[in-house]
């Protein structure tokens, strides 16, 4: 299921990824494309300039520089050209050519003031009914001795790009733009199969490990339950009767996880009790009652140092505190106490209330639920009893039935769930 899960997930995110970086770059490679074959245009037409402009006579006289800008301008049009002008070093047009189609759309055009550009560049200018227009400016010049650069003249031409020149611009790149955005998702395609991959590696890894964890932690409440002269399966129902109640009051994930391993192994701290203690047929006195006592500390340096078990702390370390402050080791009252710890403690009485053992003979529904409803405000917390007691019963008869095996496939049942094993 959880595979599944991830799978889905995957499927959702790179689909996302890949359908975001093909909705982003297909317009910015269109964008760029267009651009590119359009500046390919403007660089040959700044070449073809440079090179008319070259053959001018820029050091005859003036009647002989007028004639030599007008062939430049008249050589410039029908080629790459609709419109050539051609002006001299202080921005005195010398010369002016156009072919019909310049002609035609030479009024269109914005007007500019006496030209005193440095760099060649060029301008985009959109003219409607269709009509994209290029317009390049570029100055002439030669190195004086000096090195610095000297202008001779001016030369702005425009070019009408043709229909099927201008559509095949756009053709071109979008074709490019497709191909990249396609790209994008044929990754996210290509991608999934190995994310999948290493996903499912990871997650028998992951799944690996924590069957390990719950293996050892199973083993360590078994062990300290027969040390106890218990045979585990006050644990096993314990911690599947936390588990429901749990459920019941909605706790996330997370608290549910730590309820039912510091349920299973609240008793942990006791494998540090002398056995003369621990296995003590009579009531113990003073001195003894206070050692066993120490059983909660142990517990929680057990769990603290073991990260796997740190969530388990709120039940080891408060499953003898009391609502009114009367318990220990802490005499925590009220919602001082972890929550976990207060769920645990009202479904360790109803157990062992329920249970027999060696030495008492297991009490009645009727009368077990009464103990805990007049343990509330005192020893449990009254809102965690008022929702168990409305499960109380339909768990009571569901327990029943159950010997230790069974016991423990219930609580497997909700280590599962919840621990996704």
């Amino acid at each position: 299921m959880a595979l599944g899960y991830f799978k889905r997930q995957a499927a959702w995110r790179i689909a996302g990824i890949s359908l975001s970086l093909a909705i982003i770059t297909t317009p910015l490679i269109w964008y760029l494309s267009r651009e590119q074959a359009e500046s390919e245009v403007v660089a040959l037409a700044m070449e073809e300039s440079q090179r008319i402009m070259s053959h001018m006579a820029f050091d005859a006289a003036p009647e002989s520089l007028s004639s030599s800008a007008a062939l430049s301008a008249r050589n410039a049009t029908g080629g790459l050209f609709d419109i050539a002008e051609i002006y001299d070093r202080s921005g005195m047009k010398l010369a002016e050519a156009m072919t019909d189609s310049g002609e035609r759309i030479e009024r269109l055009l914005p007007k500019h003031g006496r030209p005193e550009y440095q760099r060649a560049s060029y301008e985009r200018v959109g003219l409607g009914d269709d009509l994209w227009v290029l317009r390049v400016f570029v100055p002439f010049s030669r190195t004086k001795s000096a090195g610095e650069p000297e202008i001779l003249a001016y030369f702005e031409g425009v070019r009408v790009i043709p229909q099927w020149q201008r559509e095949k611009m756009l053709r071109d790149a979008l074709i490019l733009a497709l191909i990249v955005g396609g790209s994008a998702l044929l990754c996210g395609l290509a991608i999934y199969p190995v994310v999948i991959h290493l996903a499912r590696d990871n997650l028998r890894q992951a799944r690996e490990i924590l069957e390990s964890h719950i293996s050892i932690t199973e083993a360590l409440g078994r062990a300290i339950a027969r040390r106890d002269s218990d045979t585990g399966a006050h644990n096993y129902r314990v911690a599947w009767l936390a588990a429901r109640v749990g459920e019941h009051m909605g706790l996330p994930r997370k608290e549910m996880q730590g309820l039912i391993v510091g349920s299973f192994l609240h008793d942990v701290g006791k494998i540090g009790i002398p056995d003369a203690i621990l296995l003590k047929p009579g009531r113990l006195d003073d001195d003894e009652l206070e050692i066993m006592r120490t059983h909660v500390l142990q517990g929680e340096a057990i769990v603290a140092d073991i990260e796997w078990l740190s969530d388990a702390a709120d039940v080891v370390s408060g499953h003898h505190e009391k609502w009114d402050g009367s318990g220990y080791p802490r005499r925590l009252a009220g919602e001082e106490i972890p929550r976990n710890a207060r769920i645990f403690a009202v479904a360790d009485v109803f157990d062992a209330l329920s249970s027999k053992r060696p030495y008492k003979d297991a009490q009645g529904f009727e009368a077990v639920i009464n103990v805990i409803a007049q343990g509330a405000g005192r020893h449990f917390d009254p809102a965690i009893v008022e929702r168990f007691v409305e499960i109380a019963r339909s768990l009571h008869n569901r327990l029943a039935q159950c010997d230790e095996a069974a016991c423990r496939e219930l609580l497997r049942d909700k280590i599962k769930q919840y621990f996704g094993v």
